[in-house]
């Protein structure tokens, strides 16, 4: 069944033409904490990634989007970037999943409602 699946999809990892491509002109460059694995040819013209998983692009860092993109030449086992203390840890993109944000007074939060709040006046047609 995962034979099947890997010929057939794309979505779940890479099809038997991407592992091929691989496996005769990748050159591994790294990996991240997702376990995501990262390529490039070996004349470094083409930079692609491997998903462990599904394949979501949100799922990569910004370090590792920087390098597929060309935006710097040195991947981020080589050079990596520097982190404030501040920014928040790089997070998939949840929308559409149950763990996606929802603002206070939204159909989706069970029950809940926003407050009312004392300077708004609801418009009644007269």
């Amino acid at each position: 069944m995962n034979f099947l699946l890997r010929l057939l999809t794309w979505w779940n990892g890479q099809t038997i033409g991407t592992q091929l491509h691989t496996w005769r002109r990748g050159q591994r460059v790294g990996s991240d904490a997702q376990g995501n694995i990262f390529y490039q040819t070996r004349d470094g013209k083409r930079r692609w990634v491997i998903f462990n998983g599904e394949s979501e692009a949100s799922r990569v860092s910004p370090d590792w989007h920087g390098w597929l993109h060309f935006t710097w030449n040195d991947p981020p086992t080589k050079a990596p970037l520097l982190h404030k203390p501040w920014q928040a840890t790089h997070v998939e993109n949840l929308t559409g999943s149950a763990a996606a944000y929802a603002p206070p007074g939204s159909i989706r939060l069970a029950g809940a409602t926003a407050p009312a709040r004392a300077d708004y006046e609801a418009w009644k047609p007269e």
